[in-house]
Protein backbone atom coordinates (compact mmCIF):
# COMPACT_ATOMS: atom_id res chain seq x y z
CA UNK A 1 0.00 0.00 0.00
CA UNK A 2 1.19 3.04 -0.81
CA UNK A 3 1.18 5.94 1.51
CA UNK A 4 -0.68 9.43 0.32
CA UNK A 5 1.57 12.33 -0.51
CA UNK A 6 1.62 15.51 2.02
CA UNK A 7 2.17 19.23 1.02
CA UNK A 8 3.91 20.13 4.53
CA UNK A 9 5.03 17.70 6.77
CA UNK A 10 2.86 16.88 9.79
CA UNK A 11 3.95 18.02 12.92
CA UNK A 12 6.07 15.33 14.96
CA UNK A 13 4.11 14.55 17.70
CA UNK A 14 1.50 13.50 14.58
CA UNK A 15 4.09 11.77 12.86
CA UNK A 16 4.82 10.11 15.36
CA UNK A 17 1.49 8.62 16.32
CA UNK A 18 0.68 7.84 12.70
CA UNK A 19 3.45 5.91 12.37
CA UNK A 20 2.06 3.89 15.49
CA UNK A 21 -1.25 3.58 14.14
CA UNK A 22 0.57 2.37 10.80
CA UNK A 23 2.59 0.06 12.78
CA UNK A 24 -0.67 -1.30 14.59
CA UNK A 25 -2.17 -2.12 11.08
CA UNK A 26 0.69 -3.44 9.63
CA UNK A 27 0.97 -0.86 7.25
CA UNK A 28 4.40 0.52 8.05
CA UNK A 29 6.65 0.78 4.91
CA UNK A 30 10.13 -0.11 5.57
CA UNK A 31 12.23 2.87 7.34
CA UNK A 32 9.40 4.33 8.94
CA UNK A 33 10.27 2.65 12.15
CA UNK A 34 13.15 4.37 12.65
CA UNK A 35 11.43 8.32 11.68
CA UNK A 36 9.20 7.30 14.81
CA UNK A 37 11.93 6.40 17.26
CA UNK A 38 14.21 9.51 16.42
CA UNK A 39 11.09 11.52 17.40
CA UNK A 40 12.32 11.45 20.82
CA UNK A 41 12.15 13.16 22.95
CA UNK A 42 8.55 15.06 21.57
CA UNK A 43 8.08 16.12 25.09
CA UNK A 44 9.74 17.45 28.26
CA UNK A 45 12.27 15.17 29.87
CA UNK A 46 12.76 15.44 33.63
CA UNK A 47 16.54 14.99 34.98
CA UNK A 48 16.54 14.33 38.18
CA UNK A 49 19.53 14.94 40.62
CA UNK A 50 19.26 13.58 44.17
CA UNK A 51 20.87 16.63 45.79
CA UNK A 52 20.21 19.93 46.48
CA UNK A 53 20.23 22.68 43.90
CA UNK A 54 23.87 24.44 43.79
CA UNK A 55 26.06 21.22 44.72
CA UNK A 56 28.42 19.87 41.91
CA UNK A 57 25.90 17.49 40.79
CA UNK A 58 23.41 19.88 40.39
CA UNK A 59 25.96 22.21 37.88
CA UNK A 60 26.51 19.09 36.03
CA UNK A 61 22.95 18.27 35.36
CA UNK A 62 22.15 21.78 34.43
CA UNK A 63 25.29 22.43 32.03
CA UNK A 64 23.89 18.92 30.39
CA UNK A 65 20.29 19.87 30.35
CA UNK A 66 20.69 23.16 28.32
CA UNK A 67 23.31 21.51 25.94
CA UNK A 68 20.56 19.15 25.38
CA UNK A 69 17.75 21.03 24.95
CA UNK A 70 19.41 23.54 22.32
CA UNK A 71 20.28 20.30 20.36
CA UNK A 72 17.07 18.55 20.46
CA UNK A 73 14.66 21.75 21.02
CA UNK A 74 12.65 20.36 24.08
CA UNK A 75 12.91 20.83 27.36
CA UNK A 76 15.23 18.88 29.53
CA UNK A 77 14.28 19.93 33.58
CA UNK A 78 16.38 19.45 35.91
CA UNK A 79 14.68 18.58 39.27
CA UNK A 80 16.16 18.00 42.53
CA UNK A 81 14.82 15.57 44.57
CA UNK A 82 17.38 15.43 48.06
CA UNK A 83 17.53 13.68 51.17
CA UNK A 84 18.82 10.36 52.30
CA UNK A 85 21.97 10.56 50.85
CA UNK A 86 20.54 10.62 47.67
CA UNK A 87 18.14 8.08 48.24
CA UNK A 88 14.97 9.84 47.65
CA UNK A 89 15.85 11.02 44.30
CA UNK A 90 17.43 8.14 43.26
CA UNK A 91 14.34 5.87 44.34
CA UNK A 92 12.34 8.53 42.55
CA UNK A 93 13.26 7.27 39.23
CA UNK A 94 13.53 3.65 39.93
CA UNK A 95 9.67 4.06 40.40
CA UNK A 96 9.11 6.30 37.45
CA UNK A 97 7.56 5.38 34.41
CA UNK A 98 9.81 3.52 32.06
CA UNK A 99 9.57 5.37 29.21
CA UNK A 100 12.68 7.29 28.65
CA UNK A 101 11.23 10.84 30.09
CA UNK A 102 12.18 10.47 33.70
CA UNK A 103 16.58 10.07 34.38
CA UNK A 104 18.60 10.10 36.69
CA UNK A 105 21.95 11.93 36.92
CA UNK A 106 23.60 9.17 39.55
CA UNK A 107 26.68 8.38 40.86
CA UNK A 108 29.45 6.48 42.61
CA UNK A 109 27.15 7.01 46.03
CA UNK A 110 23.85 6.30 45.54
CA UNK A 111 24.38 3.75 42.40
CA UNK A 112 27.26 1.67 43.82
CA UNK A 113 28.17 2.14 47.37
CA UNK A 114 24.79 2.57 48.79
CA UNK A 115 23.97 -0.96 48.10
CA UNK A 116 26.45 -2.18 50.32
CA UNK A 117 25.36 0.55 53.24
CA UNK A 118 21.87 0.05 53.65
CA UNK A 119 20.32 -3.21 54.33
CA UNK A 120 17.34 -1.96 53.77
CA UNK A 121 17.96 0.54 50.48
CA UNK A 122 14.20 0.50 48.57
CA UNK A 123 16.14 -0.07 45.53
CA UNK A 124 18.83 -2.08 43.61
CA UNK A 125 21.59 -0.61 41.96
CA UNK A 126 21.95 -3.23 38.93
CA UNK A 127 18.27 -4.64 38.94
CA UNK A 128 16.04 -1.31 39.09
CA UNK A 129 17.96 0.74 36.43
CA UNK A 130 19.29 0.56 33.06
CA UNK A 131 22.61 2.74 32.68
CA UNK A 132 22.42 4.97 29.70
CA UNK A 133 25.75 6.60 29.65
CA UNK A 134 28.92 7.67 31.67
CA UNK A 135 28.46 11.61 31.97
CA UNK A 136 31.79 12.48 33.82
CA UNK A 137 34.72 11.33 35.79
CA UNK A 138 35.80 13.42 38.70
CA UNK A 139 39.81 12.18 40.37
CA UNK A 140 39.84 12.59 43.94
CA UNK A 141 42.88 14.00 45.43
CA UNK A 142 45.39 12.91 48.37
CA UNK A 143 45.85 16.47 49.80
CA UNK A 144 47.60 17.20 53.10
CA UNK A 145 47.75 20.18 55.27
CA UNK A 146 51.36 21.80 54.67
CA UNK A 147 52.31 21.80 57.80
CA UNK A 148 52.20 17.75 58.24
CA UNK A 149 55.57 16.41 57.61
CA UNK A 150 55.29 14.69 54.19
CA UNK A 151 55.62 15.26 50.58
CA UNK A 152 54.81 11.91 48.92
CA UNK A 153 52.53 8.71 49.19
CA UNK A 154 55.43 7.02 50.94
CA UNK A 155 56.13 9.72 53.17
CA UNK A 156 52.81 9.39 54.42
CA UNK A 157 52.60 5.96 55.03
CA UNK A 158 55.42 5.64 56.73
CA UNK A 159 54.35 8.71 59.20
CA UNK A 160 50.83 6.91 59.31
CA UNK A 161 52.63 3.72 60.31
CA UNK A 162 54.65 5.64 63.14
CA UNK A 163 51.74 7.39 64.21
CA UNK A 164 48.86 4.99 63.70
CA UNK A 165 45.41 6.90 64.70
CA UNK A 166 46.94 9.92 65.12
CA UNK A 167 46.62 11.40 61.82
CA UNK A 168 43.30 12.64 60.96
CA UNK A 169 41.57 12.61 57.49
CA UNK A 170 38.26 14.52 56.74
CA UNK A 171 35.12 13.31 54.51
CA UNK A 172 32.30 14.92 53.86
CA UNK A 173 30.23 12.53 55.41
CA UNK A 174 30.20 9.06 56.59
CA UNK A 175 29.78 6.33 54.02
CA UNK A 176 30.92 8.94 51.13
CA UNK A 177 33.43 8.32 48.53
CA UNK A 178 36.10 10.72 50.36
CA UNK A 179 35.46 8.98 53.21
CA UNK A 180 35.66 5.26 51.57
CA UNK A 181 38.68 6.43 49.56
CA UNK A 182 40.18 6.69 52.95
CA UNK A 183 39.44 3.04 53.83
CA UNK A 184 40.35 1.82 50.88
CA UNK A 185 43.73 3.72 50.94
CA UNK A 186 44.41 2.05 55.02
CA UNK A 187 43.05 -1.51 53.79
CA UNK A 188 45.96 -1.26 50.83
CA UNK A 189 48.78 0.43 52.78
CA UNK A 190 48.07 -1.31 56.46
CA UNK A 191 47.71 1.57 57.98
CA UNK A 192 44.93 3.40 60.54
CA UNK A 193 43.90 6.81 60.81
CA UNK A 194 41.42 8.61 62.05
CA UNK A 195 38.31 9.44 60.36
CA UNK A 196 36.58 12.85 61.03
CA UNK A 197 33.05 13.12 58.85
CA UNK A 198 31.64 16.72 58.49
CA UNK A 199 28.18 17.45 56.72
CA UNK A 200 29.62 18.39 53.78
CA UNK A 201 32.88 19.20 51.75
CA UNK A 202 32.78 22.92 52.51
CA UNK A 203 32.95 22.63 56.54
CA UNK A 204 35.83 19.84 55.86
CA UNK A 205 38.04 21.73 53.69
CA UNK A 206 37.69 24.57 55.65
CA UNK A 207 39.10 22.78 58.50
CA UNK A 208 41.59 21.20 56.66
CA UNK A 209 42.66 24.71 55.75
CA UNK A 210 43.13 25.78 58.90
CA UNK A 211 45.24 22.44 60.14
CA UNK A 212 41.99 21.11 62.64
CA UNK A 213 42.76 17.95 60.62
CA UNK A 214 45.54 16.12 58.68
CA UNK A 215 44.26 15.41 55.07
CA UNK A 216 41.45 14.27 52.73
CA UNK A 217 40.77 12.07 49.68
CA UNK A 218 38.65 14.26 48.74
CA UNK A 219 37.16 14.90 45.34
CA UNK A 220 39.23 17.15 43.34
CA UNK A 221 37.19 20.32 42.34
CA UNK A 222 36.50 21.92 45.82
CA UNK A 223 39.75 22.08 46.76
CA UNK A 224 41.41 22.93 43.67
CA UNK A 225 41.47 26.73 44.94
CA UNK A 226 43.37 25.88 47.77
CA UNK A 227 45.66 23.58 46.43
CA UNK A 228 47.17 26.37 43.34
CA UNK A 229 46.78 28.87 46.52
CA UNK A 230 49.20 26.74 48.46
CA UNK A 231 47.25 26.48 51.34
CA UNK A 232 47.21 22.30 50.90
CA UNK A 233 48.91 20.37 49.42
CA UNK A 234 48.39 17.41 46.53
CA UNK A 235 50.21 14.47 47.21
CA UNK A 236 48.55 12.10 44.19
CA UNK A 237 45.55 11.57 42.93
CA UNK A 238 43.26 8.76 43.37
CA UNK A 239 42.45 7.32 40.24
CA UNK A 240 43.80 5.56 37.08
CA UNK A 241 45.30 8.21 35.09
CA UNK A 242 46.58 11.65 36.48
CA UNK A 243 45.17 14.74 36.02
CA UNK A 244 45.24 17.74 33.69
CA UNK A 245 44.36 20.03 36.11
CA UNK A 246 47.16 18.93 38.59
CA UNK A 247 50.74 18.58 36.41
CA UNK A 248 53.28 16.63 37.87
CA UNK A 249 51.28 15.27 40.29
CA UNK A 250 51.11 11.29 40.15
CA UNK A 251 48.59 9.29 40.91
CA UNK A 252 48.34 6.84 44.22
CA UNK A 253 48.97 3.65 42.32
CA UNK A 254 52.29 5.29 40.79
CA UNK A 255 53.41 6.84 43.88
CA UNK A 256 53.32 2.99 45.42
CA UNK A 257 49.93 1.68 46.50
CA UNK A 258 49.52 -0.49 43.09
CA UNK A 259 45.82 -1.15 42.36
CA UNK A 260 44.87 1.62 43.94
CA UNK A 261 41.79 3.07 42.00
CA UNK A 262 38.85 5.76 43.09
CA UNK A 263 37.36 7.90 40.73
CA UNK A 264 33.75 9.61 41.24
CA UNK A 265 31.57 8.96 38.36
CA UNK A 266 28.51 10.82 37.90
CA UNK A 267 26.26 8.81 34.50
CA UNK A 268 22.67 8.71 33.09
CA UNK A 269 20.61 6.05 34.42
CA UNK A 270 16.34 5.16 33.40
CA UNK A 271 14.31 3.11 35.30
CA UNK A 272 14.56 -0.52 34.50
CA UNK A 273 12.16 -1.92 32.04
CA UNK A 274 13.03 1.42 29.61
CA UNK A 275 13.23 -0.06 25.65
CA UNK A 276 16.61 -0.33 24.65
CA UNK A 277 16.25 1.77 21.62
CA UNK A 278 14.80 4.50 24.02
CA UNK A 279 17.83 3.89 25.83
CA UNK A 280 20.05 4.20 22.81
CA UNK A 281 18.31 7.00 21.40
CA UNK A 282 19.39 8.79 25.06
CA UNK A 283 22.64 7.18 25.17
CA UNK A 284 23.46 8.77 21.41
CA UNK A 285 21.93 12.36 22.34
CA UNK A 286 24.16 12.10 25.74
CA UNK A 287 27.34 11.53 23.39
CA UNK A 288 26.73 14.54 21.45
CA UNK A 289 26.60 16.69 23.41
CA UNK A 290 29.68 14.95 25.59
CA UNK A 291 31.84 15.26 22.33
CA UNK A 292 31.22 18.74 22.10
CA UNK A 293 34.81 20.50 22.72
CA UNK A 294 33.17 23.85 24.34
CA UNK A 295 31.20 21.09 26.41
CA UNK A 296 34.68 19.36 27.44
CA UNK A 297 36.39 22.56 28.33
CA UNK A 298 33.20 23.57 30.97
CA UNK A 299 33.34 20.00 32.56
CA UNK A 300 37.30 20.68 32.76
CA UNK A 301 37.10 24.00 34.31
CA UNK A 302 34.45 22.49 37.11
CA UNK A 303 37.24 19.74 37.96
CA UNK A 304 35.52 16.93 35.80
CA UNK A 305 36.47 15.01 33.00
CA UNK A 306 34.11 13.82 29.83
CA UNK A 307 32.77 11.10 30.29
CA UNK A 308 30.96 8.88 27.03
CA UNK A 309 30.88 5.29 25.58
CA UNK A 310 27.79 2.79 24.95
CA UNK A 311 25.12 1.90 27.65
CA UNK A 312 26.89 -1.68 28.03
CA UNK A 313 29.92 0.04 28.87
CA UNK A 314 28.23 1.86 31.54
CA UNK A 315 26.40 -1.11 32.58
CA UNK A 316 29.54 -2.93 33.28
CA UNK A 317 31.13 -0.32 35.55
CA UNK A 318 28.27 -0.10 37.65
CA UNK A 319 28.23 -3.82 37.81
CA UNK A 320 32.02 -3.86 38.82
CA UNK A 321 31.59 -0.63 41.68
CA UNK A 322 28.98 -2.51 43.53
CA UNK A 323 31.21 -5.33 43.75
CA UNK A 324 34.12 -3.15 44.84
CA UNK A 325 33.08 -1.19 47.30
CA UNK A 326 30.62 -3.64 48.73
CA UNK A 327 34.16 -5.70 49.86
CA UNK A 328 35.31 -2.15 50.91
CA UNK A 329 32.65 -1.78 53.22
CA UNK A 330 32.69 -4.94 54.89
CA UNK A 331 36.30 -5.63 55.05
CA UNK A 332 36.46 -2.05 56.84
CA UNK A 333 33.05 -2.49 58.67
CA UNK A 334 32.13 0.79 57.65
CA UNK A 335 28.33 1.56 58.86
CA UNK A 336 25.87 4.53 58.56
CA UNK A 337 24.10 4.02 61.85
Amino acid sequence: MTLPAVSQPLPRSLRRRACIALAMLGLLPAGLPAMAQSAYPDKPVKLIVPYPPGGGVDILARNLSQALAERTKQSFVVENRAGANGIIGTEYVARAPADGYTLLLGNIGPNAINQALYPQLPYDCVSDFSPVVLAARSNHVVAVNPKVPANSIAELVALARERPGQLSFASSGQGGSPHLAGELFMLMTDTRMLHVPYRGAAPANTDLVAGQVDLTFTVLGPVLPYLRAGQLRALAVTGSEPSELLAGVPTVAQAGVPGYDVTTWFGIFAPAGTPGETVQRINALFNEVLADEAMRRKLNGLGYDIGGGTSGDFSGLVEREVEKWARVVKEAKVSVE
